[in-house]
């Protein structure tokens, strides 16, 4: 079944429960997170099966799999059952497998990729649907993710925040510096020509889900930069606000990665942060970004 028709038939019913006959569901956090067990990316599993593991990914915003062996070209096949392959602007993607971009920390860096709260890519005017994360080399303690669950951080607002926010769109920015800093170890190894690509845009605060109908913030310290209309220092009480909101622990899950450990994650109604607490070690990630549409 092409990923497109998956896509429309499981649209608006993500939420319904699903008894699962060919993987093992088991919760992380009541928010966010489930792993799946049961299965092996390698190989081509059947449209059923894609189809729950989707379904499980709709309804939990982030599914891990763990005990994984993946070469870039079968990550990048598994990619593909669940939408068209996208790219990540400021880095070029593997020689071989341009779809897949090295994310990694050396031992003698300080920095880190990702190492702050953010939805990926959201100063795009597509911004990806979704990302998958392949762990290839990581550190035995230390480098965890986490993931925090965006319909339950616009859910807590009260209602007269909601009306307050019902119309409004933000300024999302490549160029935010603290952002922008973790980045450059990788930009310096496979730089890649963005000049073209628009990198500040403006997108509802509030985004509507496209499949599940359901409401989530989308707004990032790491991205945005004010509110449409408003300065940054008048922007920036409610936009405070609404950050510490969506960083809530009761939101949120915690993964800790081995090798052969796989993500896929909801961009569209979740958020993330790399721990940067494994200085000295090695970090080594294989990543392929889905596209995905304008935020409405």
């Amino acid at each position: 079944m092409h990923w497109s028709k998956m896509r429309d038939s499981n649209a608006k019913k993500s939420t319904k429960p699903m008894d699962y006959a060919s993987i093992t569901v088991t919760p992380l956090t009541p928010a966010i997170g489930v792993e799946i067990s049961g299965v092996n990316l390698a190989t081509e599993l059947p449209d059923t099966t894609i189809a729950e593991i989707r379904h499980a990914w709709l309804e939990h915003l982030v599914v891990f799999f763990r005990d994984q062996t993946l070469t870039p070209q079968t990550l990048v096949n598994f990619s593909r059952r669940f939408g068209e392959i996208g790219y990540y602007p400021f880095v070029k993607g593997m020689e071989k497998h341009p779809e897949v971009v090295e994310v990694a920390k050396k031992p003698d860096e300080k920095i880190n990729f990702g190492g702050l709260w953010h939805t990926d890519t959201s100063y795009l005017e597509l911004p990806p649907l979704g990302s998958l994360l392949y762990a290839v080399e990581v550190p035995t303690v230390g480098g965890d993710t986490l993931f925090a669950n965006m319909y339950r951080a616009y859910e807590a607002l009260s209602d007269g925040m909601k009306q307050l926010l019902d119309g409004l769109r933000a300024v999302n920015s490549a160029e935010k510096p603290d952002a922008a800093i973790t980045r450059v170890h990788r930009i310096a190894d496979r730089p890649n020509d963005a000049s073209d690509i628009v990198t500040t845009v403006s997108h509802p605060i509030v985004r509507t889900h496209p499949e599940t109908q359901r409401k989530a913030l989308y707004c990032s310290d790491a991205h945005t930069m004010n509110i449409e209309g408003m300065t940054a220092a008048e922007s920036r009480p409610l936009l405070q606000y609404l950050y510490s909101v969506q960083q809530r622990e009761e939101w949120q899950c915690r993964f800790h990665w081995h090798p052969g450990s796989v993500a896929i994650w909801d961009n569209r109604c979740a958020q993330h942060n790399a721990l940067n607490d494994y200085h000295g070690h090695r970090r080594t990630m294989y990543r392929v970004t889905l596209k995905g549409d304008t935020p409405s």
